[in-house]
């Protein structure tokens, strides 16, 4: 597959030296991404794969890559700084700056217990600028009419198929996906968790943002705090600080993002917090770092929960962490 990319880069002029090669970057379960050196540059290319490389048949439509990168583009316009630039694009890829070494995956430091506020902080003050600054925005609304892509990467894989496997609570969850499909608030970017994030001092870039749409800002939000409770349940019955680092994700955001009706807001976000941590045990991408028992800590938690009318993110986090405190 590489050598076959590497032509077609040549052909798309691209690639010119005759020594250029890619090399494979790992990580991902939605694209071919290599880094490119063609010469004195070095680039990463990323391009769509039909089908995910996940144990599951999921399967999605390749334009996400355009939309992908009209995401990076747009963000980078209102938000310099926070995406990798775009340097090219061709038929089905695009090219972005590679950008260096000595930048660390936020995951990949959650995981090793290196739990920093001020990480949390900076991600979720990112996202509610990114939110405030395209939020109302006709000319995005048209620009990103990517609902299908957004159903295939998310509202099927992650929330269908736990109606699927919870037929309980297929009502609440079809009418949940049917709320997130119709919303049009802001651009989304449906994949911010810290996988997502590289680190280099103060600065935070954010990458991977195929899921895409203009709809509902607190899809968003939940899924960067629903990975900030999974990292805590990772780490249970340790505790490296992860409550403090989801209040100041959340704090970060209400901030920067200046809602008038923020209690509302957050009890929609709480709601697909339960949501999404049930995702990623019994969707069809489930995290890869849980035992099979806090699996099943997770689904104690949620099923109680998830037809409680008075949802707050605060009384959650406290609940939840609760829960990983070892009984006396």
């Amino acid at each position: 597959m590489s050598e076959e990319f590497l032509d077609l880069l040549r052909r798309d002029g691209v690639v010119s030296s005759p020594a250029a090669r890619l090399l494979a970057l790992t990580g991902g379960v939605s694209s071919e991404i290599y880094r490119v050196e063609d010469g004195p540059e070095v680039f990463v290319v990323k391009r769509a794969l039909a089908k995910l490389l996940v144990r599951a048949d999921w399967h999605a439509d390749t334009g996400r890559n355009r939309f992908e990168r009209l995401y990076l583009e747009t963000v980078g316009q209102t938000c310099p700084g926070s995406v990798p630039r775009v340097l090219a694009e061709g038929e089905g890829y695009f090219a972005m700056e590679w950008l260096g070494e000595g930048w660390a995956n936020w995951k990949s430091r959650l995981l090793a217990g290196d739990a920093r506020v001020e990480d949390a902080a900076a991600a979720g003050a990112l996202l509610g600028r990114i939110h405030r600054e395209t939020a109302g925005r006709s000319d995005l609304e048209v620009l990103f009419d990517s609902g299908e892509n957004f159903h295939q990467l998310r509202l099927d894989p992650f929330f269908l198929a736990v109606a699927a496997k919870h037929p309980v609570h297929r009502g609440l969850i079809e009418s949940e996906v049917a709320r997130l499909a119709t919303a049009r608030e802001c651009l989304v970017h449906g994949d911010f968790s810290p996988k997502n994030m590289l680190l280099s001092g103060s600065r935070l870039v954010v990458l991977d943002c195929e899921p895409t749409y203009y709809g509902d800002a607190s899809f968003d939000l939940a899924f960067l705090l629903t990975h900030l409770l999974l990292k805590g349940l990772y780490h249970a019955p340790a505790d490296p600080g992860l409550a403090a680092l989801f209040a100041s994700a959340r704090h970060g955001y209400l901030h920067e993002r200046r809602l008038a009706e923020a209690e509302i807001f957050a009890t929609r976000t709480a709601r697909l917090v339960l949501l999404l941590l049930l995702a990623r045990v019994d969707g069809k991408s489930p995290v890869e770092y849980l035992t099979p028992a806090q699996q099943e800590t997770v689904r104690r938690f949620v099923l109680p929960r998830l037809g409680r009318e008075a949802l707050n993110l605060e009384e959650l986090s406290a609940e939840w962490f609760a829960t990983l405190v070892p009984s006396a």
